[in-house]
């Protein structure tokens, strides 16, 4: 049986918006570039969920603290 390879399409949401991703760039390239936009993704945690039929759902979740 041979051995087949997908690419995994990823999903990028960030406070209830869907994000545009590039394929060929990293979370991170993408992080920089949509941060244009929403400057709090630069600080943002991100969720990766699992792979289901071939897609990855990554959440950018704003990061919740005090001024210090």
């Amino acid at each position: 049986m041979p051995i087949e390879i997908e690419a995994t399409r990823r999903v990028l949401r960030y406070n209830g918006v869907t994000l545009t991703d590039l394929p060929g760039h990293t979370l991170e390239d993408m992080r920089k570039l949509h941060a244009l936009q929403f400057p709090e993704l630069l600080n943002a945690d991100v969720e990766l969920e699992p792979v289901v039929n071939g897609e990855q759902e990554v959440t950018f979740r704003r990061t919740v603290g005090t001024k210090q």
